[in-house]
């Protein structure tokens, strides 16, 4: 029997059963990634010698009766994580020999569950990138077409997911770098409330593994079913032991609703700012109509929807003042003489990022106001609504476009091209207020390829999205198999 394609639900039956063991699954696994990973370059930093050990420790734990709730079973990790041992890069060429001596919290969480770790997935460099490519390990190439991108910056992940290498995958998410990758290589991601995993160990070379609460950014699970991601974020979820969790515990609530017809949905598909593609409205609308069948309640419209153009501008301030805290003195120097020439009335997407550079203090308190603000008003709606599905990005997964750098690209949206940066306002959605939001895949576009979309809950609500995603797999599908020919096994 070939178990590549099965979730880890049904990997974890099978290893209680005795129908199989860690060692074989771990083996096939390798096998698969030797075989097929020459054409995507999705695991970056194999492990496959300490994977084969840590295969043997699972079956012998299970052999004395011994359990847990991923014992024996293989996952690999987006290479941001320390993992000790095993170079740290971000992609970064300065950093291709950083080797960190101890592992990330959620690379302890893995272990401590009987994880498997294969090894390390792909990323962009300093993982600032919806495509996931660097100088040390190259290109990643989505299973579905390799002419394209697999998104970034959880790329790696997403790809080994989608290509059979291993059921599950730990990533992170600032910008949409687990929805997005989801959403290209037709798999499953959560981007908790954030707060709710801690980050510890996922940082930047040479920057010391502290025990940080991240503005924004959050880690997350990736996997080929919706229930895997439940699994998984149990892993993951609950405060770091160092700070937070010296004074308490994480107990989420249930999720709202068991049964599609409780649900009440907003269905957004235009966001005021960028258009959406067809093949992302027409996923976005089979969504919507199989709630509808289903007897789900399901809204178009509501006044309660926090201003999606204010809420782009706030998010691209905080998110560009995160980026360039680090910048040289003279970097940012030049950049604060170019905002000065920007017209107050100019209110593109552009402005917002060059001012978010060189926000002031003032003006990120300001800026955070706002978005305390919103985040009163999601909580107003989502007492009228259980859950909102929207677009993900504007497309599915577009050619691979190394040009210039990233504010002189451009992305092509049913033949108008539109700033490459201005599609993260649809992962701006959920990050910016810090709500949880689960990619699901919602069908294939004209040209084959996936189209994902997410379901934006309420914070701390996230068992929510994840029970609604895991009830619209019934009605619509979830993970389809890449049918792009992978290479055969040598004879």
């Amino acid at each position: 029997m070939e178990w590549s394609f099965l979730s880890a639900g049904e990997l974890g039956a099978a290893l209680r059963a005795g129908e199989v063991t860690s060692v074989e699954l771990t083996d096939e696994a390798i096998a698969r990634i030797e075989r097929a990973d020459k054409a995507i370059n999705a695991i970056c930093v194999p492990d496959f010698d300490r994977a084969r050990a840590a295969a043997r420790d699972a079956d012998r734990a299970r052999a004395r009766g011994a359990d847990g709730p991923l014992l024996g079973i293989p996952v690999t990790v987006k290479e941001s994580y320390n993992m000790a041992g095993l170079p740290t890069t971000w992609g970064i060429p300065l950093y291709a020999n950083h080797v960190p001596a101890e592992d990330a919290v959620q690379v302890s969480r893995l272990k401590a569950a009987g994880a498997v770790l294969l090894g390390k997935t792909n990323v962009p460099m300093t993982l600032r990138d919806i495509q996931s490519f660097n100088d040390i390990y190259g290109v990643t190439n989505n299973p579905w077409d390799h002419s394209r991108t697999s998104g970034g910056s959880s790329g790696g992940s997403a790809a080994a997911l989608a290509a059979g290498f291993g059921p599950l995958s730990i990533g992170s998410d600032l910008a949409g770098s687990l929805r997005t990758p989801a959403h290209f290589c037709g798999v499953y991601a959560h981007k908790p409330t954030l707060g709710l995993a801690p980050t510890r160990g996922m940082v930047a070379p040479p920057a010391q593994p502290l025990p940080i609460d991240l503005d924004l950014a959050v880690v997350g699970p990736m996997a080929r079913t919706a229930r895997d991601l439940t699994l998984l974020l149990d892993v993951m979820a609950g405060p770091d032991p160092l700070t937070h969790g010296i004074g308490y515990d994480i107990a989420l609530p249930p999720a709202r609703h068991d049964r599609l017809p409780d649900f009440r949905i907003l269905v957004i598909e235009d966001h005021p700012l960028i258009p959406t593609g067809s093949a992302v409205r027409a996923g976005v609308n089979r969504v919507a109509q199989a709630l509808i069948d289903a007897g789900a309640r399901v809204e178009r419209h509501s006044s309660l929807l926090p201003d999606l153009t204010e809420a782009a501008t706030a998010y691209m301030l905080l998110m560009m003042s995160n980026a360039a805290a680090n910048l040289p003195a003279d970097v940012y120097e030049q950049l604060r003489a170019h905002a000065a020439t920007l017209s107050p009335a100019d209110r593109t997407l552009d402005a917002a990022r060059l001012r978010g550079m060189v926000l002031s203090h003032r003006e990120w308190v300001e800026a955070n106001n706002i978005r305390e603000i919103h985040r009163d008003q999601w909580r107003r709606l989502f007492a009228e609504f259980d859950a909102v599905v929207c677009p993900i990005t504007p497309t599915p997964a577009f050619p691979h476009d190394h040009s210039g750098g990233l504010d002189s690209r451009r992305i092509d949206i049913d033949g108008a091209d539109h700033p490459y940066f201005d599609q993260l306002v649809w992962a701006g959605v959920a990050t910016m207020p810090g709500l949880p939001a689960t990619a699901i895949p919602a069908g294939r576009s004209p040209a084959g390829l996936p189209v994902g979309v997410q379901l934006i809950g309420p914070m701390f609500e996230d068992r929510t999205p994840l029970r609604l995603a895991e009830l619209l797999e019934r009605e619509i599908g979830g993970f389809q198999k890449p049918e792009l020919i992978l290479p055969q096994p040598d004879c």
